[in-house]
């Protein structure tokens, strides 16, 4: 039965099976101490970065301004005013929205008065 076997017959291999490629010819492997950007989660209980580095990270994020688009600014003027530009009629949250900061202003334009 022994003789039926084909395994160590140069035959049964293709040409690039059994070859060691050179050390020079292997593509590297990116740089582990270098790291990649937007790799650490700012709220990463695990994260090793000191408290004075993520109260940077936090004074960073208080200083910066963040440009909304036109759309998302109209909506915290008026709730309504999106739906109302797209040709649509307005949801029931955003006119409960729109009623709840009309009556906000309201109530502190009076207490402002007094």
């Amino acid at each position: 039965m022994s003789g039926y076997s084909n395994v160590g017959q140069s035959s049964v291999y293709e040409a690039g099976d059994q070859r060691n490629v050179k050390d020079s010819e292997v593509p590297g492997r990116p740089r582990f101490e270098e790291g990649t950007e937007h790799s650490h989660l700012p709220n990463d209980s695990k994260d090793e970065r000191s408290i004075a580095n993520r109260l940077a990270n936090e004074e960073r994020k208080l200083n910066r301004k963040e440009q909304d688009d036109p759309e998302t600014s109209a909506s915290k003027k008026d709730p309504t005013l999106p739906a109302k530009l797209h040709g649509n009629e307005p949801s029931k949250g955003a006119k409960v929205d729109a009623d709840l900061q009309a009556e906000e202003e309201e109530y502190l334009k009076q207490k402002g008065k007094k």
